[in-house]
């Protein structure tokens, strides 16, 4: 009978984006069968993020916000203040998880989250991520490195979304983001990362979740 490990949920607070990416890489590398999961949530400072099969031709205007390349898949996105944002490390082999199943169950966690502050929120054919009518709120992106999962979902509570304007979002010409507060004005973005996170770890199927919490 498989031993069931235990989810570790770290909640950051705002970190920098590339020491936060190499840490994941880090992590995924030197982690060996028996070590627990783990689920960051955090939010970065400005930077516009552009996955594997991102095209410099979606940077339309990035100006003095940096850019960095990175190991993902999907095209160019953008973080900032406002936005929370989720990293899954799990050992998908060890969940008996494929990688479309692990998608499916980020993309259900947050349409589920967004439904309990009566948000309806939906997939669009061909179209990754999570979208309120025609208006993108979350976006995805995973890498898979010997079975285990890092990177993740990027959902917007209550940021500035002009930076948007100046990428392609995921590539996609005249994509239109929306956010969590354009729904809900006084929305408490630690309520919103506090549902979301039960939505994963029920989904997920973890029996025990230790939190620490650094928001320094």
């Amino acid at each position: 009978m498989a031993t069931e490990h235990r989810l570790l949920v770290r909640h950051l607070g705002l970190q920098p984006y590339l020491p936060t990416w190499k840490a994941m890489q880090t992590f995924t590398n030197e982690r060996t069968p028996e070590t627990d999961d783990e689920i960051w949530l955090l939010q970065h400072p400005a930077v516009f993020t552009q996955g594997q099969a991102g095209r410099a031709e979606h940077l339309l205007n990035p100006g003095d916000t940096p850019v960095i390349k990175i190991d993902r898949g999907g095209q160019v996105t953008y973080h900032g203040p406002g936005q929370l944002v989720a990293y899954l490390l799990i050992d998908l082999r060890r969940k008996s998880l494929g990688p479309r199943q692990l998608v499916e169950i980020m993309e259900h966690a947050l349409i589920d989250m967004l439904a309990d502050y009566k948000i309806h929120a939906s997939l669009q054919k061909g179209a990754p991520g999570v979208f309120v009518a025609a208006k993108k709120i979350a976006s995805l992106g995973l890498r898979i490195r010997r079975g285990c999962s890092f990177h993740g979902l990027a959902l917007n509570i209550n940021m500035d979304l002009e930076p948007f304007n100046r990428i392609n979002p995921c590539g996609y010409e005249g994509l239109t983001m929306t956010q969590v507060s354009a729904y809900i004005p006084d929305i408490d973005s630690r309520d919103i990362e506090q549902r979301l996170l039960q939505q994963l770890v029920r989904k997920l199927g973890y029996n025990e979740t230790v939190e620490h919490f650094n928001n320094t």
